[in-house]
């Protein structure tokens, strides 16, 4: 399969090349030439199987022809050996898709680990050192490093808005040391995005110091987080017999385009809903009026604050016209206030501590069952409450056990170089000088 840029002005490229590039050269991102549709009955065998050959299943198609195919197996395994449960909650109908289970307790450890593992498999002894840039809003930049650290070949550095993310993120994302590197910057998340972009393009630096990035954009990012939502609706339509609808989380749209990426393979996925924060880039846009990116907002839900979402490419892409995209994707903005209510009830209604970003869904799912809706939805539950204790304690008045991959973390020692929102700042932090 090849692929091609959302731009159309970059020629199509293999998927080993498009999972080194990260960015295509005319600033658009990567998309497969068609998304592959399997055929029932693969689908129907999927049921109750591990997630590993799900997550095969899904991502043949896109290898075919790519010297990685050979060792998808066994990259499947490596990326997705913990758990992606589909928790059944206190409503009928009502459930609760975990993906905090692996080792930063955040859903982007699977797709980080299964980048990781195939960037790794395409380098050869002769290659010089790769940097991965990443900014991020939270999660995703401990989900890297921890994919990265210490692999050979590799050196990891991380954007992030100084003061915009959690005590606990900001410590996951300083205490690893080694070849990784954390910049707190001096502006938002759509700063730090914006910073990690203009290196991306810039040919005389990846001449110098070969980039790659490991955000969204990346293909290595977005297409094996199909994985679960498969895994999700081939379970529950065996279990039930019923098609399972999704509510997503979003901000910069990575997790929510791996959705609908996974409905059109002909898994069974009905409706798809994204719950967004006080942001109101997507939802204003879904709601009619025209795309809008701005500075983003700092919220409770920080991992979703985006103004400049880049996948937005992508969906742009994949629909005929803005029309066919809003009957497409419903999306629900949820402010603080209602965060806030959300995981002060969430112990007694849905006997779950969620944490900030989770409740945006939960919201939106009652909001469902307040209009009637008796479909069968999950909310996707993206980070472990742990990672906020600052915020979800206080409103449930009880302390959060930490897993152990968090405890592991908080006895590192963590800390993070400042860095103005100033391009010729990351350059020369990158080229060392």
């Amino acid at each position: 399969m090849m692929f091609v840029s959302t731009r159309g002005k970059a020629p199509e490229i293999t998927l080993d090349r498009a999972l080194i590039a990260g960015l295509a050269p005319d600033g658009g991102l990567y998309v497969p030439e068609s998304i592959p549709v399997l055929d029932a009955a693969i689908i129907e065998s999927l049921a109750r199987q591990p997630l590993t050959r799900v997550a095969v299943a899904v991502l043949s198609p896109y290898f075919s022809g790519s010297s990685l195919a050979a060792k998808l197996e066994s990259i499947c395994e490596q990326a997705f050996d913990f758990p992606a449960p589909l928790r059944a909650l206190r409503r009928d109908g009502d459930h609760l898709l975990e993906l905090f289970h692996g080792p930063t307790a955040a859903f982007k450890d699977y797709a980080a680990r299964f980048l990781a593992g195939c960037l790794s498999a395409l380098r050869t002894d002769d290659d010089p050192e790769t940097t991965i840039l990443v900014a991020t809003s939270g999660d995703t930049g401990a989900a890297v490093a921890a994919a990265f650290h210490r692999r050979p070949g590799f050196r990891v550095v991380i954007l992030y808005p100084d003061g915009r993310v959690s005590p606990a993120q900001a410590h996951g994302l300083g205490c690893w040391g080694d070849n990784v590197q954390a910049f707190r910057v001096a502006g938002s998340f759509d700063d730090c995005q914006r910073l990690a972009k203009q290196a991306l393009a810039d040919e005389s630096l990846r001449q110098a110091c070969p980039l790659t990035t490991a955000n969204s954009i990346s293909l290595g990012r977005l297409l094996p987080q199909a994985a679960y939502y498969a895994k999700a609706a081939v379970d529950h339509r065996a279990a039930h017999g019923e098609v399972l609808n999704l509510i997503v989380p979003t901000g910069n749209l990575g997790n929510a385009c791996a959705a609908l990426v996974a409905r059109r393979m002909g898994f069974p996925i009905g409706e798809l809903r994204l719950a967004t924060n006080a942001n109101p880039t997507l939802s204003e846009y879904f709601d009619g009026d025209d795309y809008q990116p701005r500075d983003a907002i700092a919220t409770l839900a920080n991992a979703m604050d985006v103004g400049a979402p880049s996948n937005f490419e992508r969906l742009r892409y994949w629909y005929a016209d803005d029309k066919a995209l809003r009957e497409a994707v419903r999306v629900d903005r949820v402010d603080d206030d209602t965060i806030r209510s959300v995981i002060g009830d969430a112990p007694g209604q849905e006997a779950i501590i969620p944490c900030p970003h989770t409740a945006t869904g939960l919201h939106a799912l009652r909001q469902l069952r307040q209009e009637g809706d008796q479909r069968d939805w999950a909310v996707v539950a993206t980070a472990h409450p742990a990672k906020f204790t600052g915020i979800v304690e206080p409103l449930v008045g009880q302390i959060i056990a930490q897993p152990p991959s968090l405890e592991a973390m908080a006895e590192r020692p963590s800390g993070a170089e400042p860095l103005p929102v100033d391009y010729a700042s990351l350059k020369a932090a990158l080229l060392g000088v």
